[in-house]
């Protein structure tokens, strides 16, 4: 069932509490619910769904209607990088974009019109770094079988994965039938991150392309992997009027690895706020962990076992 998240930031705009809840079941076991729980409380974001966890030891730092389903806009990239990537497919060939690759949906405009030839792996990159719509939409139509089956194999992922409140309506995220919770995307997040190319395309500043000739240059939609101060390993936005503003990402904060889900954040700058917000309670109130940083996954375009 989908449940709106739009009718809480209602509420919270006419004075009432939003749930926020620290989740201090795997805390418990290691001794540190009680101050996980206080600090959580002093920990106020403007997006109306959200979720942190250590990425090593699975354990929930924070969480804010976590298993509401909402729209997810271009988050949905992710997972149609991994399902692109899982194929094994030719990444050198070439790929003409056609009219079946415009947004029909909502209109949307891009800088790739039909007859722009790129390769798949191009592309890819465009698709993680921009955020570029009809890059994704011809990397579910020249899969093998079609978009039909892409779209298949994307809910087919999520099921392994046990994002059961997840489902994939199109390879973009344009369609308000993409949903997921944040507990879903934080598996999502995981995932995505074993692929040594999905982490390196989503963090990558910008990308520029020879199309006809002439370059494109693109810049990432995520502003903070430009900045010295954060040191993210994957990160993906996503933004429709539905859906709100959204940014998911792994970092390495207050000495460990962290898997940041914010959903539907309000005004154009909030989710990014809402990370920086994030950011310094961590580090104002996380205990350094035991253990090494998390391995990056081997280096391979496939996921590293697991």
């Amino acid at each position: 069932m989908l449940l709106s998240v739009r009718p809480m930031l209602i509420c919270a705009g006419l004075g009432l509490s939003l749930a926020c809840v620290a989740y201090p079941g795997e805390a418990a076991a290691r001794g540190g619910t009680d101050k996980t729980a206080h600090a959580a409380h002093n920990l106020s974001l403007r997006s109306a769904a959200a979720m942190v966890q250590d990425a090593e030891t699975g354990e929930i730092l924070y969480g804010k209607n976590a298993s509401a389903v909402a729209p997810i806009a271009s988050i949905t990239k992710l997972m149609t990088a991994m399902v692109v990537l899982d194929a094994g497919l030719d990444l050198n060939r070439v790929i003409t974009i056609s009219s079946e690759d415009l947004d029909a949906l909502r209109g949307t405009r891009s800088r790739l019109k039909p007859g722009a030839s790129l390769s798949r792996d191009e592309l890819l990159r465009l698709a993680l770094i921009a955020s570029e719509n009809r890059a994704a939409a011809a990397l579910a139509r020249t899969y093998p079988g079609g978009t039909g089956t892409f779209l298949r194999a994307m809910n087919h992922k999520a099921q392994m994965l046990g994002m059961d409140a997840t489902h994939f309506d199109d390879a973009t995220g344009l369609s308000n039938a993409n949903v997921a919770s944040a507990e879903d995307l934080v598996k999502l997040v995981r995932a995505a991150h074993r692929y040594e190319l999905i982490r390196s395309y989503t963090t990558a500043t910008g990308q520029e392309v020879q199309v006809a000739g002439r370059p494109l240059a693109y810049r990432n939609t995520n502003r903070l992997v430009a900045s010295e101060r954060w040191n993210i390993g994957l990160s993906k936005t996503g933004y429709t009027n539905d859906a709100g503003r959204c940014l998911v990402l792994q970092a390495e904060l207050a000495g460990r690895q962290v898997i940041i889900v914010l959903l539907d954040s309000w005004g154009r700058l909030s989710r990014i706020g809402d990370a920086n917000r994030i950011r310094a309670w961590l580090e104002a109130n996380a205990k350094p962990q035991s253990g090494g940083a998390l391995k990056a996954a081997q280096t391979s375009n496939k996921p590293a076992p697991g």
